[in-house]
């Protein structure tokens, strides 16, 4: 059974930092393609971006580019979305998700405010 645990989100001013965290459990993680999405209240899905199995190459959004890095160690199944230099409309709750389908196996979130 696939299981994604997302940590690492809170309260941060604007410009702020954070740091997430997804530990993967139940397929192989070293093998996998990961995404990070993340959905406002009451709004759809949105991809923030994707890393490649051996963590080589990266794709993400171009809104968030320069500001978001997404990262993996496969020896620790953990994947990492580095968060800099907030905004305000970054907050949302934020879900790591196994594979390239926005709508594939994901976490239970953590949750990002931005808020002076």
């Amino acid at each position: 059974e696939v299981q994604l645990v997302e940590s690492g989100g809170g309260l941060v001013q604007p410009g702020g930092s954070l740091r997430l965290s997804c530990v993967a459990s139940g397929f192989t993680f070293s093998a996998s393609y990961m995404m990070w999405v993340r959905q406002g209240l009451g709004k759809g899905l949105e991809w923030i971006g994707t890393i490649d199995p051996d963590g080589a190459t990266t794709w993400v959004l171009d809104s968030v580019k320069g500001r978001f890095t997404i990262s993996r160690d496969n020896a620790k199944s953990t994947l990492f979305l580095q968060l800099d230099d907030l905004k305000p409309g970054d907050t949302n709750m934020y879900y790591c998700v196994q594979g390239t389908n926005v709508n594939g196996p994901r976490g239970q979130g953590t949750q990002v405010t931005v808020s002076s």
